[in-house]
Order: structure tokens, then sequence, then C-alpha cells
């Protein structure tokens, strides 16, 4: 019978071949007369483990050999990872509540490791932490072999550090061989030491420090062939076409949307958004606004007009709402005072310009007054105002970011804001020689000439234009008292484009039928929305942003798609 010690033997006795896949990912075949770094693999009590960070075994990959996948042989005395083992659902259920819990059950059944690693943010790596050794995930954004070193460059969001992996104590040739061929785009687990450079790394946005790799581990592989290079997706137009550099085009962007959303000028866009959202609420509640939700499916176009979604509403049609115009007004009846709500909107507009998307999302407000609809525009404005002035305190780096890829002038306003009658506006577009009617709407490039004469005559990107013609808005706008071809209404603009529409509501029931039947509105569609001015309603004013128009505006874009995640227009259903 062979003793105790003699059985241990056997046991530790390792193969002298692995699959790659038991790793979780593929390993570069190394020689076999060299073994592998030590820095791939560490002993476990009990038995190999795969030093995966502090992640519970499941989260590296970690699957059965199969034929069409690589080997890499190692040297018999390598130590060999940990096999995941095969387990009842029981089994499972039971290891997942132990994470849960905080604790990550090892190879083996009787220990466990607790889940107290500490990942540090790319963006946390300075000179403050020279010397510290730290774990970091991240995705490898380039690698650079060059004779017995590595660099790579690893990305997190917005930010990127240089890593270096070099042979030394912490590492082999094989290992900086691994590194060299971890595929751009994949996940890893960084160990290393912190160290401050001589010489900027002016590539990375972390330019005083380097991280000198210990442990590399890969988390999630990449496949190798990318639909889109980042770097040329992050490439300013105009030095892709004077140094004949590739650039990456609108439809490719957005048919690989989630790798275009990588890139640090995608994430800058979208953290502003964020903000510009978050900013709307704080302003709003701090001013006594209480938050609402209305219904995206109604019975009865919105705006009175034909640009709707149809969509079949069991026995009936019923039509995506164009606005929450109408339930605004409602909860202003039924005493909230004031009201906004953040949420999507429906057109269907056939429209395929840089400025209109058939679903966006809107920042809706209304208020009740006590004197005159202008405490509503001036709330508004100053809303606004408030919106610009945090993005420029708290969202500098977004900006700057932005910024290195389309460089754009400093949005500039006025407080209190510019306001301009739309008599002042005709009078300015015809000085400039453009022909208008009074009762004509403006048209997008008239706006955009205005917007250039109002900022060469006032130095201002954001103004009012006030006292609309009533024929060219909806039909529940007021018409103004002394001027029957005017109306209490006016649109916002940022940088010669409308980014709000707004004006007082007819609050009395007889005259909002009239205006209903004048728009051919059919009234037993909107009976609802009519019947709750019966009872006393307040007179009141309102009006809708487009969020994806503001962010563009702001950032001087060319192309609304830039600031809509997923865009959606006449000719994009997908992704």
């Amino acid at each position: 019978m062979p003793s105790a010690s003699a059985s241990r033997k056997t046991q530790e006795k390792p193969r002298e071949v692995m699959d790659a896949a038991e790793v979780g990912f593929p390993l570069p075949r190394a020689r076999e007369d060299r073994p592998l770094g030590r820095s791939a693999w560490r002993a476990g009590g009990g038995g190999q483990t795969l030093n995966t960070g502090a992640a519970p075994w499941w989260s590296v990959r970690s699957h059965r050999a199969s034929a069409a996948q690589p080997e890499a042989r190692l040297m018999a005395g390598q130590q060999l990872p940990w096999r995941e083992p095969l387990l009842t659902p029981q089994q499972q259920a039971q290891w997942a509540r132990l994470s849960l819990s905080g604790v990550a059950p090892g190879p083996d059944s009787g220990s466990s490791l607790p889940l107290d690693r500490v990942l540090v943010r790319v963006s946390n790596l300075t000179v403050q932490k020279a010397d510290e050794v730290v774990w970091v995930r991240a995705r490898v954004h380039t690698s650079r072999a060059k004779g017995k070193q590595c660099f790579l460059v690893l990305r997190q969001q917005q930010f990127n550090v240089q890593a270096l992996v070099a042979v030394g104590d912490h590492a082999s040739k094989q290992m900086v061989k691994f590194a060299a061929n971890i595929s751009k785009e994949s996940i890893v687990d960084v160990e290393g030491v912190v160290r401050k450079v001589n010489q900027k790394i002016g590539s990375c946005t972390q330019q005083d420090v380097e991280l000198h790799v210990q442990k590399i581990y890969v988390i999630s592989l990449a496949e190798p062939r990318l639909p889109l290079q980042l770097d040329d997706a992050i490439r300013p137009e105009v030095e892709g076409e004077e140094e004949g550099r590739a650039t990456v085009n609108q439809d490719t962007r957005l048919d690989n949307r989630v790798i275009d959303l990588r890139t640090s000028t995608s994430q800058a866009v979208f953290r502003l958004q964020s903000g510009i959202c978050h900013l709307f609420r704080e302003t709003l509640t701090n001013k006594g606004f209480v938050e609402i939700q209305t219904p995206k499916i109604i019975s009865a176009a919105s705006e009175g007009g034909a640009n709707v979604f149809t969509v079949s509403y069991f026995k009936n049609n019923a039509y995506l709402a164009q606005s929450p115009q109408l339930y605004k007004q409602m909860c202003i009846c039924a005493d909230f005072e004031k009201v906004f709500c953040i949420g999507p909107v429906f057109r269907a507009e056939d429209s395929n310009t840089h400025r209109h998307l058939t679903e966006f999302v809107g920042l809706d407000i209304e208020m009740a007054f006590n004197y005159h609809y202008h405490e509503v525009m001036e709330e508004i404005a100053d809303t606004l105002v408030q919106i610009f002035k945090g993005l420029q305190e708290r969202f500098q780096t977004e900006i700057q970011t932005v910024n290195k890829q389309f460089p754009c002038e400093p949005f500039k306003f006025l407080e209190p804001t510019l306001r301009l009658e739309y008599c002042e506006a005709l009078a300015m577009l015809r000085e400039a020689g453009i022909e208008m009617g009074d009762e004509e709407d403006l048209s997008t490039p008239n706006e955009k000439l205005l917007g250039r004469l109002v900022k060469e005559k006032y130095d201002t990107d954001f103004y009012i234009l006030d006292k609309y013609p009533l024929a060219v808005r909806p039909f529940y706008t007021m018409p103004d008292p002394r001027n029957s071809k005017q109306s209490n209404s006016y649109d916002m603009f940022m940088r010669g484009e409308e980014i709000l529409s707004g004006a007082q509501r007819i609050h009395d029931p007889q005259l909002l039928t009239e205006r209903a039947l004048h728009h051919g509105i059919d009234l037993e569609k909107i009976k609802a929305y009519i019947d709750s001015f019966r009872f006393g309603a307040p007179p009141h004013a309102g009006g809708g942003i487009g969020l994806e128009r503001v962010t563009m505006l702001f950032l001087g874009l060319h192309n609304i798609r830039q600031t809509s995640m997923f865009p959606r227009d006449p000719k994009r259903l997908t992704p």
C-alpha cells in the first residue's frame, strides 16, 4: 500500500501539457526548454489556482478543451491553474450565495478568499501614488513589443496610462510575448508598481507616471479584428484630411456604436449630457418643481399634426406622444403648480437633417404664473443659464476632450438672457437681405443667419425670440390679446438653432375648443384634456427642450447623431 507522502507526490505531479482554453484565454506557444514566467500563476492552498484578482471563480472564462483551440506547453514542475469543477445546480447556488456575502470559494471546497482587493481607477494614477503597488482593470488600447519589453496603453473610459512589461524579476520573455499578443480592447487585470517618469508621456492622459507590470490576467478577450480602430475614430477630421490619415465615417460609427462609444470623445459627450439632466433636475427641484411622468401611448396627436407614429392598441389605433404637453397642463389643473419631466419624444418627421431625430429626449417644464407668462419664460431661461454655468464649472475635462477632436469657441451667454421680439428678428434679417412675411416661420438657414447677426451685435450664443406668429404655433397656444396675428409664445436658441419651443397655454375651455376645431382636431379624442379645464384652471405656460440639441450646440458639434447614444432617424432603426 503506498504511503501518504507518495500519494501526495502523485497528486502534486503536474501534467506536462495543458490546453489554453482551460485557463480562459489563448496563450502564446511557450518554448519547451523554458518555463512560462512566474507572474502567470500562483499556488493556492489545497490546489493550484489561476490568480484572477479578487474576482469570483466564474468571472474568468473557463471552458473545456476542444481540438480547434491552441495549446500551450508547460515545463514539468510548472504548477497548473485549477480546473473549474463540474457543479450541480445546488452547488452553484451555494457558491453564488457565498460570493454575494463577500466570500469567494477557492478551488478546494474547504477554503475561502475575502473579496478585499482594491482596484485603482486609472484617473487616480498620479505622482502621489509613485512606488505604490496597485491593481488596475482596464482595456488594452494598444500594445507594442520592442526587444525584451512590451509597452501597453491601458484605457479606462476617458483616461489611459502607459504600462511597461519588461524582462526582469517579475517577467520572463514569454510573459512579454504574452502581453504583446493580447488583442486590442481586451479587458485585463494588471498588478504593477506606479513609477514617476522623467519625460511626460504626451499620448496618455496620465502623463507623469507609468505602470511597471508584475502580473497581468486577461478577464475578457476581444476578437483580434475590430470593425473600427479607436485611434482613427478620435482623430480630428482636419488632421485626417491634411495628413491623409484614416478617419471613421458616421455610418461606420453608428453601425458599430458599442465600439464607437468607447472613444474618449464619446465618453465625454455622454457624461456631459448626463450632467445636463442632473443639473436640470437639481435646478428645478431647488426652485420647487415636482418631477412627473406622463403617458407615451396616447389616443390623439398631442401636437394636433400628422407627424405621429401610429401603433396598434388592441382593437384600436393609438399614437406615440409627440410631447407630454397635454398631461403637463392637466397636472397644473390638478394644482401641482410647477412640474417638469424627462422622457422620450416621438416625431414621425421624414427629416434627414443634422438636427432632427424621430426619437429624442425631451426636458419639459410647465408652471402656473401670477400675472404674465414672462414669469415662466424667465424661469426657463434662468434654468438653462444655471445648466450652462454648471457645465462650465463641473465638466471642463469633458469639454476639453471633445474640443481636441472638434475644436469650437466657448459657449457664451448673458445674464439676464437677451430677449428679442419676433418682429425685431425679422427686421435684422431684412436688413441682411432676407425677404420674409410677417407671419412666416423661420427656416433653418434663416435661424442660423439670425444667430450670427445676434452674436455680432450682442456677443451671445443664447437668446429668446418672443411673440411668434399665431399661425405657426400649436392649437393650445394663447393668442396675443393686443394683436390677433401674434401669440404669447417664444423659442430659445443656441448658436443660431432652436432648442426650446414654449408658450402660454389656453386655459379657457371654450377658446381651447375653438382653436382645436380651427386646427382640424377631433374633439372626441381630446375630450379628457379639454374637460380638465372646465373645473377651474390657473393661467400657465411652459416649454419643451431637446436634450440632444442642447448637448450638440453647447459643444459646437455638427450632427445630432453624435449626441444620441443610439439614434433613430428615418433611415436608421438599429442598433
